[in-house]
């Protein structure tokens, strides 16, 4: 695992989250609609649980401090957070 590997996921899960806030919820909540959330949502909690796994992966490799992985940890969980946090990644990547 590197950090392009992580920035790939990272782009993945806040796609994801996206999908699921801004049109998956939508359908569900306004128009009725709750079959996008399930497979959306389903494919959302996937990415999420990988991102952690290969941010913890590539923090042990990089030998970075734990700050970085509760970067991660806190930008996976808000809106346009992973976009923000693969800035961040893009100086580290050699």
């Amino acid at each position: 695992m590197n950090i392009k590997t992580l920035r790939i996921v990272g782009f993945l899960e806040g796609l994801s989250f996206l999908l699921l806030l801004f049109i998956a919820m939508p359908l569900k909540y306004i128009w009725g609609n709750p079959i996008l959330v399930k497979f959306v949502g389903m494919g959302h909690g996937i990415l999420f649980i990988l991102f952690l796994a290969v941010l913890f992966i590539v923090c042990e490799k990089q030998k970075w401090s734990i700050k970085m992985f509760i970067l991660g940890f806190i930008a996976s969980i808000l809106p346009f957070g992973p976009f923000v946090f693969d800035h961040k990644l893009k100086k580290f990547e050699s």
